[in-house]
């Protein structure tokens, strides 16, 4: 039974023996952002980063790993829990368990990076669109949504003839599939639009 890492020093050997148990070119480093507990980083050669963590001071026994996403945002990252008997335990159970989990995490990251790159591309496709419409316009890109935004101002003949602004906001959906429009204005020049709308080709 190794001793327990109860002291941050004592965890930075402790992951330095289970790096080299690991046996594929890692190496350690300082572990940045964990505010639960003590913790360290391993990276290997190819790139794959595990956080090394004792969440609980009381129970210095108890470890946990967790592999690191590209974007952990939109996905939980794999972790396995591991009781730290011994170097050689713990990276056996990386290898095991961990491992696997994080070759199928990155898969379904890498899937998902795909699909969102493409829906950016068919959404700004349609906001160009939309844009060469609307000269002038301001685009605000929000997640998985595209908001457009377009004003002008009149000025009605006659002195004591107030301002009148007609605006557009179209919101054009995830993969570009969808758009929603709200105008404001005249009624003239809003009821041209619809009439334009309802007259438009339908497939």
């Amino acid at each position: 039974m190794a001793p327990m890492p109860t002291t941050q020093e004592q965890l930075n050997a402790f992951t330095e023996a289970v790096a080299q148990q690991l046996g594929t070119h890692c190496r350690t480093a300082e572990l940045t952002g964990y505010g639960l507990g003590i913790g360290r980083l391993i990276v290997d050669g190819d790139g794959r980063a595990l956080r090394m963590c004792q969440p609980n001071e009381r129970r210095p026994d108890r470890l946990k790993i967790y592999a690191a996403l590209p974007d952990e945002s939109r996905l939980t990252a794999p972790h396995i829990g591991v009781t730290a008997r011994s170097a050689r335990h713990v990276a056996r159970e990386i290898t095991r368990h961990l491992y696997p989990q994080h070759a199928e995490a990155m898969q379904h990251a890498a899937e998902l990076a795909a699909r969102q790159a493409q829906e950016e591309s068919s959404r700004r496709a349609v906001a160009q669109t939309v844009t060469a419409a609307l000269p002038g316009a301001r685009v605000n890109e929000q997640h998985r949504y595209t908001e457009i935004l377009w004003e002008r101002t009149r000025h009605p003949s006659g002195q004591l003839s107030p301002a009148q602004t007609d605006s557009v906001c179209a919101t054009v959906g995830p993969s570009g599939e969808w758009m929603k429009v709200e105008a404001t204005g005249a009624p003239d020049s809003v009821i041209r639009m619809l009439a334009a709308f309802t007259q438009s080709p339908r497939e």
